[in-house]
């Protein structure tokens, strides 16, 4: 009788423990599914609330989940200031500041993260994907369509020898 309420107590604890509560929401964060995923991560954080890595995921699961922009960006901002040198946290802030519609602010936050990194290229990558885009040449076609898609690269190649 013993063993099968060690096995429930083993599972219990299992269960409630942080890391793994925070692996599985990350996991679920990864794979598009933040209302999965929020309840694990609050979880983990309340399990340690100093953890930058539980505050910092949080936050962008809010984001996600919620939109509580706010909530989102200050758990993120906790984060960075807890450990700056974590490249995940400003990409976890700068997703956060973009999806809030704070464009400018993202393109801050990942301009310093990229003096502080020098060249590293998950940060390169996300401050294109933070940049505006140019509207298409030809807007009544699809931003797909082949002569669309022609023309931007030859405009793109224009400006870049200009100098823009």
């Amino acid at each position: 009788m013993n063993l099968g309420l060690a096995t429930e107590k083993a599972k219990d604890a299992t269960e409630l423990d942080p890391m793994a509560e925070f692996k599985q929401g990350v996991q679920l964060l990864k794979n598009d599914y933040p209302q999965k995923a929020l309840p694990k991560l609050r979880r983990a954080f309340e399990c340690d609330q100093h953890n930058p890595y539980y505050i910092s995921f949080l936050g962008l699961c809010v984001a996600r989940a919620q939109r509580k922009w706010v909530q989102a960006y200050e758990l993120c901002e906790i984060a960075v200031q807890l450990k700056p040198a974590e490249i995940q946290f400003h990409l976890n802030l700068a997703e956060v500041y973009a999806s809030a519609g704070l464009r400018e602010k993202a393109l801050d936050k990942l301009d310093t993260a990229l003096e502080r990194f020098r060249g590293d290229s998950r940060i390169a990558q996300a401050r294109s994907k933070v940049q505006n885009r140019r509207k298409p040449i030809l807007p009544f076609f699809g931003r797909t369509h082949f002569l669309n898609r022609g023309l931007g690269k030859l405009r793109h190649r224009a400006l870049k020898s200009l100098g823009k």
